[in-house]
């Protein structure tokens, strides 16, 4: 496996798929298979691996439960993708993972949170750091992804226009190493309009930063390793990039601590979709908010939202409509 590392993973994967890929071979994959050479990996064990990932208590973080449909079909992915390399390198004759069939994903449904439970939400980041309170109302109001906002600096946010220039996202490699790239499709990069009560924050906000950094001077931190300075709007006090994970373990002690309903990071994205919708906002611009390739991927991630803010309209209409007849009624009867 470590010859797929070097001679294929290093050079071929992206960063963030090579780090997940790396995550479950350290906690899931070696410990199973590490011992046995490849020749000697059946499409049987292949087949009780997977079984036994969801089984209860396959987490391997004391939790109970099992893994996520998602998890497991990640694992025959990064399985099927080291065997394909070791045949197509003539180590091994077959791919004993392509007799094996993929496993099947449970798309669970999207609750995203209403208007109360947001209010809730902004009521107890009231009492949290202003990087916090930024980040979420950001999160909320623009439908950013996590790597989106990490990777946001003062240069891309446009005062006079009142937008937010997406332009570059922020992941961690291996080894710690900042990289910030460009996103993935070019619908990803976009203008994303902002409340003039959230530029009103985010200018207090941006004031709040620069007297963080006029008080560190020289230990400002807000540099890579080549020396590059970088000017995120979310980083720690001296500069330095929070890890991509820090937002999602910090609002999951957040909402834990505040007895909110529980949500993901991610799905701060779809409540912020789910409230344009609500607000009759069509479809094409939350689309383009969002950053979606086609307004299609966004009927298909918030279909049920739209067809009952749909079903909210045709209600108002009823109303409209029933209240007239119930007038003419009268005067006919009269």
């Amino acid at each position: 496996m470590e010859e797929w590392r070097t001679k294929y993973a290093v050079k071929h994967l992206e960063h963030k798929t090579r780090y997940a890929y790396e995550s479950h071979l350290k906690k899931r994959i070696i410990p199973t298979f590490g011992h046995m050479k490849l020749e000697d990996i059946k499409p049987i064990h292949i087949v009780d691996f997977l079984e036994s990932l969801s089984q209860d208590g396959s987490r391997g973080d004391n939790k109970s439960g099992s893994l996520s449909s998602g998890t497991v079909q990640m694992n025959h992915r990064v399985l099927k993708n080291i065997f394909t390399r070791a045949v197509e390198w003539k180590v091994i004759k077959n791919n004993p993972v392509a007799s094996v069939q993929k496993p099947k994903v449970t798309s669970k449904e999207i609750v995203p949170y209403d208007e109360n439970e947001v209010a809730q939400l902004l009521q107890a980041l009231e009492k949290e750091p202003f990087h916090w309170r930024m980040m979420i109302t950001l999160a909320l109001t623009t439908g950013m992804r996590r790597g989106e906002l990490l990777g946001l600096e003062w240069k891309h946010i446009d005062w006079k226009a009142g937008h937010i220039d997406v332009m570059q996202t922020l992941v961690h490699a291996l080894k710690g190493e900042i990289i910030v790239k460009e996103p993935k499709t070019k619908n990803s990069r976009r203008k994303v309009a902002l409340p003039a009560s959230v530029l009103e924050e985010l200018r207090e906000y941006y004031t709040h930063r620069v007297k963080e950094r006029d008080k560190l001077g020289d230990a400002w931190n807000g540099r890579d390793r080549e020396g590059r300075e970088w000017n995120f709007v979310f980083s720690h006090a001296d500069g330095k990039p929070f890890h991509h994970e820090r937002p999602y373990l910090w609002f999951r002690q957040f909402i834990i601590k505040n007895g909110l309903r529980y949500i993901r990071f991610h799905d701060l994205r779809h409540t912020s979709a789910t409230l344009l919708i609500n607000q009759g906002v069509h479809a094409k611009i939350i689309s383009e908010r969002l950053g979606h390739g086609n307004i299609t991927t966004t009927m298909n991630i918030y279909g049920h939202a739209l067809r009952s803010a749909d079903q909210a309209a045709a209600d108002k209409l009823d109303s409209l409509f029933s209240t007239r007849k119930e007038k003419h009624g009268k005067k006919t009867l009269g």
